[in-house]
């Protein structure tokens, strides 16, 4: 991974190094379409997962990542535990829960099973009801807008209050999409895998309301590729959009 020092916004702030995380099929989907098959990549896809929680401060993921029935506690795991022949010594991450209305299910694992402290993203869409209740489930609630989330003053927070310099995100589509927007994510860590998921409502890396024009979508750099068996680990960089390509 490149250097996690955190980056400077556009209005003199500072936030964290934004990297995402993710296995894809080959045809693009990172779930099938009910959302049942979250995880297939191989053995060294999932070590790849926990090298990189591993260098993160902080690992952030969507509702409805958190609850799909795929997952499991792995999901927000850097225990050694987790993967016998994975030791990782350093202390747990700070999870990171991004809901805009509350809506998440607050008997999720990542709340039933604490590995580190988590703070719960929000906005004043929350019910007040639902506020109260994760006052119990959480260390931090933070309302990060009136109907939505501003991620980049919500980042630059998490580097102030968290101390988050390498942040990882984890997902769904419409997170990465919402990121991707605000021109926050400066890495993107891709394992494509042997498989053919198809359905027009699978997730892909990056759903919401997708570019228009061929000049918003967002440009990317390869810096390095690997292959395992039948499966690539693909690294690549952001392209702020102020930048042109060179090639």
């Amino acid at each position: 991974m490149a250097d996690p020092a955190s980056r400077k916004r556009r209005g003199g702030g500072r936030r964290p190094f934004v990297y995402l995380n993710l296995a894809m099929s080959a045809d693009g989907k990172i779930a099938n379409a009910t959302q049942t098959i979250t995880s297939f990549g191989s053995d060294q896809d999932r070590k790849q997962l926990l090298r990189l929680r591993a260098q993160a401060d902080a690992v952030m993921a969507g509702a409805r990542t958190l609850e799909s029935p795929a997952n499991t506690l792995r999901f927000w795991s850097t225990s050694p535990g987790s993967f016998p022949d994975q030791k990782i010594s350093k202390p747990p991450n700070l999870r990171v829960v991004v809901s805009g209305r509350g809506s998440v299910d607050p008997n999720a694992p990542v709340f039933r099973h604490r590995e580190g402290p988590i703070v719960l993203l929000t906005t004043e869409k929350i019910p007040s009801a639902r506020l109260r209740l994760f006052k119990s489930r959480v260390d931090e609630i933070r309302i990060c807008g009136r109907e939505r989330i501003d991620f980049g003053e919500t980042l630059e927070w998490l580097r102030n209050r968290w101390q988050v310099q390498g942040l990882l995100c984890e997902g769904g589509g419409d997170l990465n999409s919402a990121l991707f927007e605000e021109d926050l994510v400066d890495q993107v860590n891709l394992t494509i895998c042997p498989l053919v998921l198809g359905g027009y409502s699978a997730p892909t890396l990056c759903d919401g309301n997708g570019a228009v024009t061929l000049s918003q979508g967002v440009r990317l750099r390869l810096v390095s590729q690997k292959r395992f068996g039948h499966e690539q680990l693909l690294v690549y960089q952001v392209i702020k959009r102020h930048h042109t390509i060179s090639a």
